[in-house]
Formats: C-alpha cells, sequence, structure tokens
C-alpha cells in the first residue's frame, strides 16, 4: 500500500516538473514572438514622416502602398479628383501643338507663387508635387500645381512641370471652359518672367481638369544658380494667366466689287470758256453701288491754281457713310481729246471717306492738264467749247458691319 503511494507521489512531482517546464517555454515563445512584433511595428513606424494636418491640401504625394505615409483622410477625396490627371497633356485634343516660349517685363495677372526653401521640397521623397490655395480667373476657381522634379506620368521626368487645375465643383456636369493659359518663371538674372503658352485653347470639363506643360524648363537649367531661376539662396516664383477667350459679338465683311456692268460715266462742259466758278459738280452717277461726282476746277485749285485744270473723283456728298468707315476705290480718270491717242489719264488706287471726317473724299490731280494746252485748238481738248470729262470705276469694297 505504501509503494503505491509512493508511485503515485512519484508521479505527481513529475507532472508537477513538466507543467513548470512547459509553462517557461511557453512563456519564452509568447516573450519572443511578442518581442518580433513590437519590432516590426517600430520599423514600419519610421519609415517615413506622417503628413502634417495643417498643410495636407498643399502637399500631394504619389507613392505605392508601404512606400510611405497614408494620405489623411479629410483630404483623400481632394487628393482623388487630382490623381486622375496621370496625363495633362493631350495633344490629341489641341489642334495647334505649337508652344510659344519667351521673357517679358510684366508680372502674371491670374495668380502669382513664391516659394522659399525651394530646395528642400526639391530633395523630398514624398511630395512631387506642391499645389496652390485656389484662387478665381474667368469665373472659375483654379490651382496652380508645380512639379519640382517634374511630373513622370506625363513625360516630364528631370523637367519642371506647371498646371492649372479647374475646381470641378465650378462646373456644371456638361459644361466644357476653353481657356488660354500662359505660365511664368522668374528670372531675377534677366529680371523677367519666362513664358510658355500654346496657342491653341485648352478645353477644360468634369473629365479633364487639369492642363499644362510637363517640360517647361530642364530640371539643371532650372536647379543651376547661375541661371537665376533659383535665387537668393533657393527662392523662386511661379505664375499663371488664365483667360477665357469669349467669340465675338461685333465683326465686319469686306468685300471689293468689279466688273460692273456700265463702269464710265461721261460728263461734257459746254460753253468752257465761260465757266467762271471756282468750282463744278458733274450731276450724281451711281457705279458699285456708290453715289459719286466728278469735281472741275477750271482754273485750277492748290498746286495747279491759274496753271492747270484740276479734276477729281468725289463721294456724293448724300452718301451715307459711317465716321470710320472707309471706301476702297480704283478708277480711271480721263480728259478726253478728239484725237484719242492724245487722251490724258490719271489712275486713282485710294480710300475714300465721309466728308466731315476731314479725311479725303475725292481723288484726282490738281494739275490734270496745263491751261496752256487747253486754251490751245490744235491740241484737241475743246471741240467748240466743250471740254470732255470721263471716269471709269474699276474696283469699289463694300463693308457690311454686324451687328448693323
Amino acid at each position: 500500500m505504501k509503494s503505491r503511494y509512493t508511485k503515485t507521489g512519484s508521479a505527481v512531482i513529475l507532472l508537477f516538473c513538466l507543467f513548470i517546464i512547459t509553462s517557461a517555454s511557453s512563456s519564452s515563445f509568447i516573450q519572443q514572438v511578442t518581442d518580433d512584433f513590437t519590432t516590426n511595428l517600430q520599423l514600419d513606424d519610421g519609415d517615413g514622416p506622417d503628413p502634417i494636418q495643417g498643410e495636407a491640401h498643399y502637399f500631394h504625394t504619389h507613392v505605392q502602398d508601404g512606400d510611405g505615409p497614408d494620405p489623411i483622410q479629410g483630404e483623400a477625396h481632394y487628393l482623388h479628383n487630382h490623381d486622375q490627371e496621370v496625363s495633362s497633356r493631350d495633344y490629341k485634343v489641341s489642334a495647334s501643338n505649337a508652344i510659344v516660349k519667351g521673357l517679358r517685363s510684366r508680372p502674371p495677372s491670374s495668380y502669382s507663387l513664391k516659394m522659399e526653401s525651394f530646395n528642400t521640397l526639391l530633395k523630398s521623397k514624398y511630395s512631387e508635387r506642391y499645389v496652390s490655395r485656389p484662387f478665381s480667373a474667368a469665373g472659375y476657381n483654379w490651382t496652380l500645381v508645380v512639379y519640382p522634379n517634374g511630373n513622370k506620368n506625363d513625360k516630364g521626368s528631370g523637367y519642371l512641370s506647371l498646371y492649372a487645375a479647374i475646381d470641378n465643383s465650378t462646373l456644371a456636369p456638361h459644361e466644357e471652359v476653353y481657356v488660354d493659359l500662359r505660365f511664368y518663371v522668374f528670372n531675377k538674372k534677366e529680371k523677367k518672367y519666362f513664358t510658355i503658352q500654346d496657342t491653341d485653347v485648352w478645353r477644360y470639363n468634369n473629365f479633364k481638369t487639369m492642363w499644362g506643360f510637363s517640360q517647361v524648363l530642364p530640371g539643371y537649367t532650372f536647379k543651376s544658380p547661375y541661371n537665376g531661376y533659383l535665387y537668393d539662396g533657393d527662392h523662386c516664383e511661379f505664375g499663371v494667366d488664365v483667360t477665357t477667350p469669349t467669340v465675338f459679338q461685333t465683326s465686319e465683311l469686306f468685300t471689293v466689287a468689279n466688273n460692273f456692268k456700265t463702269p464710265t460715266f461721261t460728263w461734257r462742259l459746254l460753253k468752257f470758256s465761260t465757266l467762271l466758278e471756282d468750282t463744278y459738280l458733274s450731276d450724281t452717277f451711281s457705279i458699285g453701288g456708290r453715289r459719286w461726282n466728278i469735281q472741275v476746277n477750271p482754273s485750277g485749285r492748290d498746286k495747279g491754281k491759274g496753271k492747270a485744270l484740276s479734276m477729281y473723283l468725289i463721294v456724293n456728298h448724300n452718301e451715307e457713310l459711317r465716321p470710320f468707315e472707309r471706301i476702297y476705290v480704283r478708277a480711271k480718270l480721263r480728259v478726253l481729246n478728239k484725237f484719242k491717242f492724245r487722251n490724258v489719264e490719271r489712275q486713282i488706287d485710294n480710300w475714300f471717306s465721309r466728308w466731315e471726317t476731314g479725311r479725303a473724299y475725292g481723288w484726282g490731280s490738281s494739275e490734270f492738264v496745263p491751261l496752256s494746252n487747253l486754251k490751245d485748238s490744235s491740241k484737241g481738248f475743246l471741240v467748240d467749247d466743250k471740254l470732255t470729262v470721263q471716269v471709269e470705276i474699276e474696283a469699289v469694297s463694300t463693308t457690311k458691319y454686324f451687328p448693323s
């Protein structure tokens, strides 16, 4: 009986020892797993900086899962709206693809973004772009987007990239906005702004909210302090003009008519030697949709005063012309001779205006024919004291204005 109790006690003692050993091993295993897990958490937590709450809408990251910090929940929708623009320069939309670059003194008119400590942003592993605060231009809200090291999703790696993004909450569901964009980069060395723009307009809608240039300046050109874009250490300035080209509301249509059915008008001055007035006007005639007169000064005027016959084609005084309107006329003025090969002809190729403007309402010559030749019967100009003059109108312009 004693032997059985002894064996039983030995078994209990053995089981108790096994329990203590097993408990120690389990405790060691649990501690080891806990330590490893804690170590992993610390490594993940120190992999990248936490985003700053107050700057979340200014700095945006493009990282793969696990590459860096997660975006702040409250800004996720803002990031999503702009990150959908993988390529912001769709050349199929632009008809011209003609880029104009240059320098100008005047600063941007829509928005200016001045930055200090720019090198800090250049060296950032996670902040690929800077987005300005919203600004109003052309009736919509916009942001200026800067990629210091280029937009790699738009073939801009190694360049400075600049874009203008529209706030699509200001767009109607199917609305399209056409704008002209001009981007600026200040050059302190030149004391001017480098500008870049497209000759065509940019089309914004809810599916395309960001446009710009992925290759504004090569990175080495922009970053070199000798070129003047980074100055005073690492200061720089960007800008943009956003304008909406509206469709014209006023216009005009200019045309020139010729080959008239009856292009000539002939005027016979009877008893010419008895004409004592300074100026004589022919009857009114119409050619090319306009009313005209021939003006003759028998004793001359201006340079021809007392020396020559002066003759002009003039717009009729009652012809309705706007103060700014001008008529282009090509015509020939002639003094006819009984010997046709001796006709005297002067070409008119000029612009006519209304009388009250102070501009020319008539064209001709103050020294058309010397008076001595007129009075010499052998010259053939006066036949039975009758002088015959003529105009042949070859072309007359017409301008229509809209609205009239």
